[in-house]
């Protein structure tokens, strides 16, 4: 069975999902693979916005949206989330950083480092040295992992993620697939869990 979870460090609905996927490979005993997309890509394909923007204008919308946020970090007790100051952060660097962290298998250390960093301890993640720094602190190749952002092969790779994930469907992030069926949101994880029972 192949379960995807398309990524952004920039979403903190992405975050939200990262904390809770470990709750649902155990009771599904089924590893989620993680894959990352280039959001701000993702938006300008399917002309869509970040809530912040999108419903700026719609009276209780926003509000309504970060009770809905609060009621799940309740839920989840995520008690480490803090809204980043920084927000929104450029994530073209480290979501090329995160492709190249699986081409050389470091990945969940990577993801780790990043989603805490941006949405635990408020790290401004579009500064290189921030990054590095980040990436050191979790015992990773901070220098190399930067460097290969610039490779031509890992600029590709994230591209031909993101691509792939409008043309199936994606619009934003957390989004999952369940055997190429697809689920939005970090509010579908039960939904995600119940077709993986029902197609095992």
């Amino acid at each position: 069975m192949n379960v995807e979870f398309l990524y952004d460090f920039g979403s903190p609905n992405a975050y939200f999902a990262h904390r809770v996927v470990p709750q649902s490979e155990t009771r599904t005993g089924v590893k989620f693979t993680y894959v990352p997309i280039l959001l701000g890509g993702v938006f300008k394909a399917t002309n869509n916005k970040s809530p912040v923007v999108q419903f700026a204008g719609i009276k209780n919308k926003l509000e309504y949206d970060r009770l809905e946020i609060d009621r799940f970090i309740t839920k989840h007790a995520l008690t480490k989330f803090h809204w980043n100051n920084n927000f929104p952060v450029n994530t073209l660097a480290i979501m090329r950083g995160a492709v190249a962290a699986e081409m050389d298998g470091v990945a969940p250390a990577y993801i780790e480092a990043m989603f805490r960093g941006m949405w635990e301890e408020g790290r401004k993640l579009d500064d290189p040295a921030v990054i590095v720094a980040t990436l050191k602190e979790a015992g990773l190749d901070g220098e190399r992992l930067a460097a290969r952002t610039q490779e031509q092969a890992v600029k590709d790779r994230l591209i031909a993620n993101t691509d792939s994930a409008v043309a199936r469907g994606t619009f934003g992030a957390p989004t999952f697939f369940v055997d190429g069926e697809i689920y939005f949101g970090k509010d579908r994880l039960r939904d995600v869990e119940e077709a993986i029972v029902a197609a095992k």
